[in-house]
């Protein structure tokens, strides 16, 4: 064999950062060392893996077409090392999640499957869509539950289950006692949302569509347990998933506010690399996830 594992995790670690000393580091290794094994890589096979711009590296055509390929090598690879080392072999997968999924869904999911699946090692990370979709893109997870739609060249998206946002209020805000909004009541009130790059973000736009350089957007923020008591404390309306707000309304905290006439529906999905091979591991993480619902 030409190659060796160690000049693997050096491409892929200089494709994940972009940077020689980045990767060095990541991997703990020199500099020199670094760029050694990568130029031996692309000398023993007459290649160029990465186009050198400035200080910072990019994947080449022919480089981006190998790094799904020499992934599944190193997964492989490690997978069979974690057999030597132990007499049941562990599976890895790597979960992201969009945070509403990841903080009121992926969590009790994670748990009982962690229990059903004992030898698979799962770890969870929550970020926002576009957070995730760049790590499904760059390798970094091997399945994401994401709320918002993708739209990326090397990322396929599979509906998972269904969503809706909902309106709501403080319950002594003045709209808490309305039977149904209008678009004046939407345009007059103070709005506390999401921001940009999220799913819950992307989907209230779509719904507000005509209104929105009218809306008059007072707080944005990166979490909805911030926006639940942001409004909460009367600084104005919100809108995000049902499934967060399950809760507070039962507790009469908030108050879900009725707009007929726009469409709050969304969906969930899943998100793979397209040239990525999913595991055995990932399969029944995703086979679960759809059993649950």
């Amino acid at each position: 064999m030409r190659y060796t594992l160690r000049q693997l995790e050096v491409f892929l670690a200089v494709a994940r950062t972009g940077s020689v000393s980045r990767a060095g580091h990541e991997l703990g290794l020199s500099q020199s060392a670094t760029s050694s094994s990568l130029a031996d890589l692309e000398r023993q096979f007459d290649l160029q893996l990465f186009d050198r711009m400035g200080k910072r590296l990019r994947l080449s055509a022919r480089g981006g077409a190998l790094r799904a390929r020499a992934e599944a090598v190193l997964d492989s690879a490690r997978d069979l090392e974690r057999g030597f080392e132990s007499r049941a072999v562990e599976q890895r997968v790597r979960v992201g999640a969009t945070l509403t999924i990841g903080n009121y869904v992926a969590v009790p999911l994670v748990a009982r499957f962690m229990r059903a699946h004992p030898a698979i090692a799962l770890t969870l990370d929550v970020a926002n869509t576009e957070q995730v979709a760049r790590q499904a893109a760059n390798f970094e997870i091997d399945v994401g539950l994401v709320e918002g739609e993708v739209e990326h060249p090397e990322l396929e998206t599979t509906a998972w289950r269904d969503d809706q946002l909902v309106v709501f209020c403080g319950a002594r805000h003045p709209l808490a006692q309305k039977r149904a909004l209008t678009d004046r009541d939407l345009l007059a009130a103070d709005w506390v949302v999401r921001e940009r790059g999220s799913g819950t973000r992307q989907a209230f736009d779509r719904a507000m569509r005509g209104l929105l350089p009218q809306l008059k957007i007072a707080l944005t923020l990166g979490q909805t347990e911030a926006i639940k008591r942001a409004v909460e404390a009367g600084l104005g309306l919100g809108c995000v998933s049902r499934i967060a707000l399950e809760d507070a309304f039962a507790r009469g905290a908030l108050k879900p506010c009725r707009v007929p006439h726009r469409d709050f529906r969304r969906q969930f999905y899943f998100l793979l690399h397209k040239k990525k091979q999913p595991s055995a591991g990932v399969e029944r993480w995703l086979a679960f996830c759809r059993d649950a619902g």
